[in-house]
């Protein structure tokens, strides 16, 4: 184990959140790769079919909850996130089961989050511009980015990775969604409660052989379309107004402090 990685993640009150389903064939090489950096790791087995439960049992220091039946990954993440703060973590580092990611990226998420001094949500920024990245993984990235933006007056590079680092005191409580689009609704409503949003860079495989997708591109682009026409509305309708009436409060106050004082 990296020594010095994993005493920084103990210091940071950090925890590696993997939901999975159905992931068998990748599973065991992310969670040895895991384990390299912190011993602080949980699994959501979401309703896995597989030999998930098979392979999670070899592995005792892992704590470990299982649904019954698939329920989404926004639930599973929701629900680990509940687990963890009652646990006493700071943040969550969350890192997808299926090998995309690469759990050699760890120390990265953990040196960025040691230059912030207020709290943050980090969102890993994968390099898109290989031969082996799937043309619509790379639409679907500038599409979510797109739409972000507009939503936040934010910009992020990858709004779509699910390789992020989470506050866990700062993150809503309560949530509309439970599929993949979840990650677009605690994206967008993190930004809103003024939470900083950054990128750090990571590396991404994509190797058909081995990795198992459970994004359905024609249900699934309808739900994130839906989402995201109902986040521009709450954020034309209400948030920008909110934050302009706060800004011009603020420089009502700050101008009235100059001339008194």
């Amino acid at each position: 184990m990296n020594k010095e990685v994993s005493h920084k993640i103990e210091h940071l009150h950090i925890c590696v959140l993997i939901p999975t389903y159905d992931n068998a064939k990748t599973l065991a090489d992310v969670l040895e790769r895991v384990l390299e950096y912190t011993s602080h790791v949980w699994v959501i087995n979401d309703g896995s079919t597989d030999d998930t439960a098979v392979i999670l049992s070899q592995y005792p220091s892992v704590q470990i909850i299982t649904f019954p039946k698939n329920t989404g990954k926004g639930n599973a993440l929701r629900i680990g996130f509940q687990e963890l703060r009652s646990r006493g973590y700071t943040y969550a580092l969350t890192i997808d089961s299926d090998g995309q990611h690469f759990p050699e990226d760890i120390p990265a998420f953990v040196q960025a989050l040691e230059r912030e001094k207020m709290p943050v949500l980090l969102v890993g920024s994968r390099n898109m511009s290989g031969d082996t990245i799937p043309k619509k993984s790379s639409f679907g990235r500038r599409f979510s980015n797109f739409w972000f933006r507009l939503e936040t007056g934010v910009s992020l590079s990858d709004t779509q990775s699910g390789y992020r680092l989470y506050p866990l005191m700062e993150i809503p409580k309560r949530y509309f969604t439970r599929k993949f689009e979840f990650e677009i609704e605690i994206l967008v409503r993190t930004s809103w409660r003024g939470i900083v949003i950054k990128d750090v860079p990571i590396r991404v495989l994509y190797d058909p052989k081995e990795r198992v997708s459970h994004f359905r591109p024609i249900k699934d682009f309808i739900r994130i379309s839906i989402l995201n026409t109902f986040l521009v509305l709450i954020a034309f309708l209400y948030i920008k107004p909110r934050d302009f009436f706060r800004g011009l409060k603020k420089k009502v106050l700050s101008d009235f402090s100059r001339k008194i004082s």
